[in-house]
């Protein structure tokens, strides 16, 4: 992965415009989870902004994003709590 280019995006959150910076990796890995999951991409990154403010999870929605998809991967499917 080194050398990936990261890249700004534009997203809807909750209804309000929005942007966050991931490498194509994990912006691709994003995609393939919502598709999974029946969403679109902005309704999981909806999804994962909502649950980022809590004493374990990152500051910023682009690292919230980076740890839910590695959850994700390292899981194979839906992180378990």
């Amino acid at each position: 992965m080194t050398g990936q280019p990261v890249q700004k995006r534009s997203v809807m959150i909750a209804g309000h415009a929005s942007s966050i910076t991931l490498e194509d990796a994990f912006w691709d890995e994003l995609k393939r989870i919502a598709t999974e999951r029946g969403q679109s991409v902005n309704q999981l990154v909806t999804e994962i902004d909502s649950g980022r403010f809590g004493p374990q999870v990152p500051g910023s929605l682009s690292s919230s994003i980076r740890v839910f998809v590695l959850a994700w991967v390292k899981a194979g499917g839906p992180p378990q709590p």
